[in-house]
């Protein structure tokens, strides 16, 4: 029985996941089926764009992963010490409400949010200096825009296992604390974040490698203020653009492998540094 349902999962992630990385290695290192080495790569480290995009989701993934880690934590800690369980309950709910709605339809909403003329939180970026929909999304202000929205959509998940990791801490671990004069702040320091260091590293992780991609909420801002936000923003969005625009698919597959190679060094260092294996 458990083979059947692994299956599908592993028909899947060979389809979608292992043949095209497998294809993508081929195409990095070939051109026109023959073997070049690393001339593919060398091309798209000399790109005028290529060091832009790197800042440019280096700068994201710095503010995103703080904000979100912190947050999300924060958040969990609070909900799990209301004693009222239907509220508790709700306040679960509402939280991961956002995260049902797609990444695209997200940022369709936020394109009305941010936009001064109509949002219904103008005051707000008025005070800000804000007047128009283009100073709002103006480069510098991007890394923040696009943290507010991740961490919108993608925080009440991480909220609701955070929790359940909470539960898991053993009742007898929280009364010694209770017992021994800890509050909530020493309690939550000394006991609850260690003993979730494991959730939390896995969090890094997946963010990290989701981070990594940006590409849908760049892309629609571009379009939405008419070329504001650079097209080739990220270095997803200079993939497309490798591959779509310029019909280099040999490029757009070395900065894919480039991405993968960042990405797992990165997750390595999470994994070591955040004990994710090591056992209790």
């Amino acid at each position: 029985m458990g083979y059947a349902f692994s299956s599908g999962y592993t028909l899947l992630l060979l389809l979608f996941g292992v043949f095209p990385a497998a294809y993508a290695l081929f195409l990095a290192f070939t051109k026109a089926g023959q073997f070049v080495g690393v001339d593919n790569f060398a091309r798209v480290l000399s790109d005028y764009r290529f060091l832009p995009a790197v800042q440019n989701v280096a700068t994201y993934l710095v503010v995103w992963l703080i904000v979100q880690t912190v947050l999300v934590v924060v958040l969990a800690l609070i909900v799990h010490s209301i004693g009222v369980r239907w509220l508790s309950s709700t306040v679960r709910f509402v939280y991961y409400i956002p995260g049902a709605l797609a990444g695209a339809s997200s940022v369709m909403l936020w394109l009305f949010l941010l936009d001064p003329t109509v949002s219904p939180v103008s005051g707000v970026l008025r005070v800000l200096g804000l007047e128009t929909f283009v100073q709002t999304v103006s480069v510098q202000n991007l890394p923040i825009i696009f943290t507010i929205i991740a961490f919108w959509t993608g925080a009440g998940g991480w909220i609701v296992i955070m929790y359940g990791a909470l539960n898991n801490i053993s009742v007898e671990v929280m009364e010694a604390a209770r017992v021994d004069g800890a509050g909530m702040v020493k309690t939550a320091w000394h006991i609850q974040i260690p003993m979730m260091r494991k959730w939390i590293t896995y969090m890094a992780i997946m963010n990290l490698a989701a981070g990594t991609q940006l590409f849908v909420e760049p892309r629609i801002l571009s379009q939405a203020s008419k070329g504001v936000v650079p097209p080739d923003y990220s270095l997803n969005q200079l993939a497309y653009l490798y591959a779509f625009r310029q019909g280099d698919f040999n490029g757009s597959a070395a900065i894919s492998l480039l991405l993968l190679v960042v990405a797992l060094g990165l997750a390595a260092f999470f994994v070591l540094r955040g004990g994710l294996f090591e056992r209790d």
